[in-house]
């Protein structure tokens, strides 16, 4: 198993002249260390006007700079906006990056997550599926060496040659965000890598994990000419401590995060100014659901034997890679740094060293040697804290528990 950090820049109110450069330059230190200390991977999102919840607009910018202040870690821009993007300049940007960065570029796509984003540039939420999928089949011939034009239902471009290009032949590995567990077949099926948000059970996990070989085995249908990335990524809140109540305590951001997603996916556009998400959050943390959400913590949070042992469950379900989510709400710079390096020499080179196993596990699955069973996802289809605000609300679920494991 590998593991990546991931980075949304949260940045919860009061804020002063500082809070962005110091959010931002502290975040830089943090993917350093990382790199020194082993981790494989470094994520950040793509997100447009959402206060506190997420200050990263330009993540190509951001691991730009990363990349100039590390050597091995792959570089993750998980994920790029098609929709809020014209296709030459995410190939434009993507192989810019994958040129400074000596070809450690993960070339994350999405759709965009709610209207406060889409809507301001001239995309409604509801086209987004189909927009994605126009650019995506507009942006993957650009990386070849030649000129490309193209003709679709959203975008329309003239031949051209789109310059520069990537590094890495054909183009940097493509993943696609599965914001919602269904998406997970559509990615095997497509042929890309899936990022997905942590799955609420080991079993839940097995199914899923089959749902999305088979689907790449069986029912392959790219949407153009690129080259598959089989796989799959989870993102799991993470705090590793001493103790488990240290822990707890040390990642109250965990449970922001997953507050502020769902504030943004029930209120639709804010009024810039007008809401205090973090003073939100407080309040609900004092009713009694966010007592109990924040009883049950969840996520890889605890010492580094519970994290171990919750480890074991994904690594035993075949998930490729980990992305630990630590940098969210008030968690701090000197606690996150600690976490990384308390679990770089505790947890992880016991599953890094089971990798091999892992990696011949999976060629005979894409090799059809071992064939998985297709286990019904129905009853796995349960809600997660990207499922649609609507569908949690009729079911009086909060965004925190629909994100905790329950097994």
């Amino acid at each position: 198993m590998k593991f990546g950090i991931f980075y949304e820049l949260q940045l919860p109110r009061p804020w002063d002249g500082g809070a962005e450069h110091r959010l931002v330059q502290d975040a830089l230190t943090q993917v350093e260390l990382a790199d020194k200390l082993g981790y494989d991977y470094a994520w950040e999102v793509e997100h447009h006007f959402l206060e506190e919840y997420s200050h990263s607009s330009a993540p190509e910018v951001f691991l730009a700079a990363a990349s100039q202040r590390t050597r091995n870690i792959r570089i993750g821009h998980g994920i790029v906006q098609l929709p809020t993007n014209h296709p030459a300049r995410v190939a434009e940007r993507i192989s810019m990056l994958d040129l400074v960065s000596n070809g450690r570029v993960e070339f994350g796509i999405g759709e965009g997550s709610s209207v406060t984003e889409l809507h301001p540039f001239e995309r409604r939420f509801r086209d987004k599926r189909e927009v994605w999928e126009d650019a995506v089949r507009a942006i993957m011939p650009m990386f070849k060496d030649e000129g490309w034009e193209y003709h679709g239902e959203y975008f329309d471009f003239p031949l051209r040659n789109v310059l520069p290009k990537p590094l890495q032949k054909p183009h940097p590995p493509l993943w696609v965000a599965c914001s919602q567990l269904e998406t997970i077949e559509m990615a095997g099926r497509r042929g890309i890598g899936a990022l997905g948000f942590q799955f609420v059970s080991a079993e839940a996990a097995t199914a899923w994990v089959n749902a999305y070989y088979n689907s790449y085995t069986r029912r392959f249908d790219p949407l153009t000419d690129y080259q598959p990335n089989p796989g799959i990524a989870i993102v799991s809140g993470f705090m590793c401590a001493d103790t488990d109540e240290e822990a707890k305590k040390k990642a109250e951001g965990w449970t922001f995060f997953q507050f502020s997603l769902m504030f943004y996916n029930t209120h639709g556009p804010v009024v810039p100014g007008t809401v205090n998400i973090w003073e939100e959050y407080q309040q609900w943390r004092a009713t009694p659901k966010g007592q109990e959400a924040l009883a049950k913590g969840g996520g890889l949070i605890g010492s580094p034997a519970t994290i171990r042992e919750r480890l074991k469950k994904f690594e035993d379900s075949n998930v490729d890679q980990v992305i630990l989510l630590n940098q969210a709400g008030k968690n701090t710079h000197e606690d996150i740094c600690a976490s990384l390096e308390l679990f770089a020499k505790e947890v992880m080179p016991e599953f890094h060293d089971r990798e091999p196993q892992h990696q011949e596990w999976k060629r005979a699955v894409l090799n059809h040697e071992i064939e998985l069973p297709e286990i019904d996802t129905g009853r796995f289809t349960m809600p997660t804290n990207q499922t649609p605000s609507s569908k949690l609300k009729a079911q009086g679920i909060s965004p925190v528990e629909a994100a905790a494991p329950k097994a």
